[in-house]
């Protein structure tokens, strides 16, 4: 329920979002509400917490992965496996606008905490679950990962070059759309339940999820009997759009119109090409891309990477191109720097933790509140005490182990 509030220039100041999510998509859809002002209460198990507190960090610390997932957020404890775990959380259900989890389909009615119980206790809070294949359908129920995400969703056999194997996209791409669709369906649900006063359940598959991003290729299959196939960096309806090895690293080229490709001819020397037949239309192109390919290779090939960037970027023929960079390198990337897409936050124990920015960019908007991700159930006592309980009373529910 959205609580009056000062204007503070943080676009979703005021809502509460109980999150129960775990490991990557689920944190990092609400890491991206945090990033925009929602309080954010991540529920973890007393003890453990979030499996993802462990793994990539310095000896003894915390996971830096968890720390990028659930940055901005604060944490409390809490054992929903017992009857009182289950009262203290519906206690919390009556003042949140959402509960939000990525555990298998049935997972919240399995802890006896199903979206109806939830909404009976309070009817305008959204309830969302994001699961590898949603709470319908043959392969409801069934575990995923983000390769299986990929896998089942079209992504991976479209992913990788001709005469090699399906390849998983890089990071966990699968997980992180998921987590999108997952943060966008929340903040639709929040809009219609201000407007309506209900509150309704979202059902996500990650399935769904990437289906939903490959590219049209089922429309286009089904229209023109085209199916989809891999085509490594290169696109299936034109040419060159593809990566090329230069002297110190590569380069990408994506001539997507008759236009840049007569500028591209121009700037390698062969103006000719333009005017070849084979080459006219996008058809051509894609038809013939691996001579057209190995022309624009062996341009490349001799010259580094700031050379072909010179002749090609917005200084020269002014074609979409650009040097392939590493994730490290882009720490010092100007751009991302002058985007605020860098974030560097001293820790006390780490000293300092960099984090990817938010790409949403919205005027006058302050930056989240609480700029790192919690120690495992660090609001407890802050959070707890808004339902009256004192330390005495939360130290007696941690011998009990429900905190």
């Amino acid at each position: 329920m959205l609580r009056c509030a000062a204007v503070s220039g943080r676009v979703l100041e005021g809502i509460r979002i109980l999150d129960l999510t775990r490991v990557v998509a689920g944190p990092f859809a609400t890491a991206v509400l945090a990033d925009l002002g929602a309080d954010i209460v991540k529920v973890e198990r007393p003890g453990t917490g979030d499996d993802y507190r462990y793994g990539p960090s310095p000896k003894g610390e915390t996971s830096l992965s968890f720390q990028n997932t659930n940055r901005g957020k604060r944490s409390i404890t809490l054992d929903l496996r017992l009857p009182e775990g289950r009262e203290l959380f519906l206690r919390l259900v009556e003042d949140a606008d959402a509960v939000v989890e990525n555990f298998r389909a049935g997972w919240l009615a399995s802890q006896g905490l199903s979206p109806e119980l939830i909404q009976g206790v309070n009817p305008r809070c959204v309830v969302a679950s994001l699961s590898g294949f949603g709470a319908t359908g043959p392969l409801a129920g069934r575990a995923s990962y983000d390769i299986v995400a990929q896998a089942t969703g079209g992504l991976l056999a479209m992913t990788g070059f001709p005469d090699g194997p399906p390849v998983r996209a890089g990071g966990a791409l699968a997980d992180f759309v998921g987590g999108l669709y997952l943060g966008l369906g929340l903040v639709a649900a929040l809009l219609e339940r201000d407007r309506t006063g209900r509150a309704r359940v979202l059902d996500l598959s990650n399935q769904d999820a990437i289906f939903a991003v490959t590219d049209s290729v089922a429309s286009i299959a089904g229209a023109i009997e085209a199916p989809g196939a891999r085509f490594g960096n290169q696109h299936p309806f034109t040419a060159p759009y593809d990566a090329f090895e230069a002297t110190d690293g590569w380069v990408v080229v994506a001539s997507a119109s008759n236009k840049l490709f007569r500028a591209l001819c121009g700037a390698i020397g062969r103006p000719d090409l333009a005017d070849d037949e084979r080459f006219r239309s996008h058809r051509g192109r894609a038809l013939h891309r691996e001579r057209i390919n190995a022309i624009v290779g062996d341009w490349v090939r001799p010259r580094s990477c700031e050379e072909v960037l010179a002749a090609l970027g917005p200084d020269g023929a002014d074609i979409p191109c650009a040097r392939v960079a590493t994730p490290d390198e882009l720490v010092d990337d100007p751009q991302l720097l002058a985007r605020d897409m860098i974030e560097r936050h001293p820790h006390p124990t780490l000293g300092e933790v960099v984090f990817h920015g938010n790409p949403l960019r919205f005027s006058a908007a302050q930056p989240r509140e609480r700029a790192l991700a919690p120690r495992l159930g660090e609001h407890n006592r802050e959070i707890y005490g808004e339902l009256g309980l004192d330390a005495d009373a939360l130290a007696r529910l941690a011998e009990r182990g429900v905190v």
